[in-house]
C-alpha cells in the first residue's frame, strides 16, 4: 500500500519534476507534461504509459492497474492501495521516461 504522500514524494524524485494542478487535481509534469495525477480521494494515481505497457500491467495485476477513459493515449490507473513503493516507483519512472523531453532523457542512464 502507497500513501498519497509517499506517491507525491516519487514523482517529485523525478529529475525536473514539477507540481501542478489539473482539472483540481494534484499533476506532475517535466519539460511541461504531465506524468502523473494524484486523485486523493480515491487512493489513487493516474500515470502515462506507452499502450503496451498499459495493457501488459492491466493483464498482469488488474487489480492494481485498469485503463479507462483516454486508455487510448496512455493513461493507466493505479490503486495505491494494491501496490507497494517499488511498484510504484518504477510505473512512476516509466511515465516520466514516456513525457520528459529528448534532451532531458540524452543525459541521463537508462533505465
Amino acid at each position: 500500500m502507497v500513501s498519497i504522500a509517499a506517491a507525491r514524494k516519487l514523482a517529485l524524485a523525478c529529475p525536473e519534476a514539477q507540481e501542478g494542478q489539473h482539472q483540481g487535481h494534484p499533476d506532475f509534469r517535466v519539460g511541461g507534461r504531465i506524468f502523473m495525477t494524484l486523485w486523493p480521494a480515491d487512493r489513487r494515481a493516474v500515470v502515462k504509459l506507452p499502450v503496451a505497457d498499459q495493457q501488459a500491467l492491466a493483464q498482469m495485476d488488474p487489480d492494481a492497474f485498469c485503463v479507462r477513459g483516454w486508455a487510448a493515449q496512455g493513461w493507466t490507473h493505479v490503486t495505491l492501495a494494491k501496490v507497494n513503493a517499488a511498484q510504484l516507483r518504477l510505473v512512476v519512472e516509466a511515465a516520466w521516461r514516456t513525457v520528459a523531453p529528448k534532451a532531458l532523457l540524452d543525459r541521463l542512464p537508462p533505465p
